[in-house]
């Protein structure tokens, strides 16, 4: 191999490793970042849900408005509380005609001439 191809080769795999170095520092310092932003996230949403829990505690806490009366039906006839009497009714039965063709020679007619 030619002293020029091995120069080129060694300053391309240089390249190469110092892209890479470049790359995996800009990855390391993204991660860093959006793990802040991730933990201000969770804080801030954490704060609302304790927030949201407190006023449900609150709620708990109150007495619940009283429920309306409910009038009460009259008693009128011991009829009314015997459960109605269901009588079953068989539906009358389904016939189904088939008219089978016959091979007698016939013209199956029944009818005029055309």
């Amino acid at each position: 191999m030619n002293k020029a191809h091995l120069t080129i080769l060694a300053l391309l795999f240089a390249g190469s490793a110092v892209l890479g170095a470049v790359a995996v520092t800009r990855t390391t310092h993204l991660g860093a970042a959006s793990r802040a932003a991730e933990n201000s996230t969770v804080a801030a949403q954490t704060h609302q849900l304790s927030a949201y829990a407190a006023t449900l505690q609150k709620q708990l806490k109150s007495k619940p408005p009283a429920l309306p009366a409910i009038p009460k039906a009259p008693a009128s006839s011991a009829s009314a509380a015997a459960p109605p009497r269901i009588v079953y009714q068989q539906p009358p039965p389904v016939v189904v005609t088939v008219h089978h063709h016959s091979d007698d020679g016939s013209d199956g007619g029944g009818g005029g001439n055309d």
